[in-house]
């Protein structure tokens, strides 16, 4: 796809880079934040076994760099399969348990020389489906579920994202961690069918809408694809769509993301200018 677009249009973000590290592998691309098409090849890598932070740092510093010739101005947004706060990891899905109570965001910072922003994975791909795909131009409460390994979720309101929900732990029907009990994972080891798994899921979409009264459901994770096996059995108030994105939502939504955090940055920069030369008046 030829080399990296230049980062900045007329002082305004158009690019921004999007890294999604997962706990077998990690990929990163560049991203127009318009459009949500990616601007590169995206680059794949595998995470290094035991996913220990210095490891998979390493990884991302080498996606970045093959990335090509990018401006150092460039947003760079991070997705990581674990609740964040405050830039630290306070939790470790599929990595190494040394992520736990890490300050990741400095980690990654000092090592690409450069701002980030990091975020938990499916707090970004709801982000995508806000900007870009199943939600986009759409009002309300949305909240969207990944169903794979667990069930990852993220809540957007009028198109801010509210972090951190991790919904797919609630206690429910005599399971105080459900997802053991509905994720895709949870099917597969069961080997149960389809419509025996709808019925679990129909259990969990019936809770969130008695708790949150959502204005729609998106689901995604890698099962979104065989959509048509289990949403027939699916009867809710609320209407459920299948993510737009799949294997690109991490990336899609951790640029977005970085993108709208730099704009904050250059306000907030431009706004201690200005109150600067009021005060030097």
């Amino acid at each position: 796809m030829g080399a990296a677009p230049t980062a900045t249009r007329l002082g305004f973000v158009s690019t921004a880079i999007g890294i999604d590290i997962g706990g077998t592998g990690i990929k990163g691309a560049i991203v127009d934040i318009h459009t949500g098409e990616l601007q590169t090849a995206r680059i794949k890598k595998p995470t290094p076994e035991g996913g220990e932070p210095d490891a998979i740092v390493g990884v991302v510093v080498s996606i970045i760099a093959e990335l090509g010739d990018v401006p150092h101005g460039t947003p760079v947004g991070v997705c990581f399969p674990a609740i964040v706060q405050q830039g630290r990891t306070m939790s470790a899905a599929n990595v190494s348990d040394k992520w736990i109570g890490l300050s990741a965001e400095s980690l990654f910072e000092k090592a690409l020389d450069r701002d980030i922003t990091f975020v938990n994975d499916a707090d970004a791909a709801g982000y995508a489906e806000a900007q870009f795909g199943a939600a986009k131009d759409r009002k309300g409460l949305i909240l969207l579920t990944t169903l794979g390994t667990g069930i990852g979720s993220a809540i957007i309101y009028n198109g801010v994202l509210v972090p951190n929900a991790e919904l797919g732990h609630i206690a429910l029907d005599g399971h105080e961690d459900y997802e053991r009990f509905a994720s895709y994972a949870a099917m597969e080891r069961d080997d149960i069918s389809w419509k025996k798994w709808a019925g679990r899921l129909q259990k969990y979409y019936a809770h969130l809408e008695k708790l949150f009264s959502p204005d729609l459901f998106i689901v995604g994770g890698g099962v979104s694809k065989h959509w048509d096996e289990f949403f027939p059995y699916l009867h809710l108030k609320t209407e459920i769509v299948p993510a737009a994105f799949r294997n690109n939502a991490g990336i899609l939504g951790a640029a977005a993301l970085a993108a709208h955090t730099a704009g904050i940055r250059v306000a907030d920069e431009a706004r201690d200018l200005i109150e600067k030369a009021t005060t030097n008046s």
